[in-house]
């Protein structure tokens, strides 16, 4: 098994969505481009950092809320909170 896949069965990220329904499921997500971020929580412990990134990449041109996305990477650190997890992904956007 791959890393990514392991990471999205850890926190149960889809492997493939749409930006609605992830904007449903989840509490912080941003359109970026042909990207959607997504900053999600993972209890990890008391007083420990647990907050984690996704990307998620368009699949084809259509950049709606109905559009196909695709699970494109995670975050293997946690992060204090879900700017940092936002700013993390981010900058993994080039």
């Amino acid at each position: 098994m791959k890393n990514l896949e392991k990471l999205a069965r850890t926190f149960r990220l889809p492997e493939t969505t749409t930006p609605e329904n992830l904007a449903c499921n989840w509490s912080t997500t941003l359109n970026f481009g042909d990207k959607v971020l997504l900053a999600g929580y993972y209890y990890n412990g008391r007083n420990a950092n647990s907050y984690f990134a996704a990307i998620y990449t368009h699949t084809d041109s259509d950049l709606s809320c109905e559009g196909e996305i695709r699970l494109t990477a995670v975050s293997e650190d946690f992060f204090p909170d879900n700017g940092s997890a936002i700013a993390w992904a981010l900058t993994q956007t080039h």
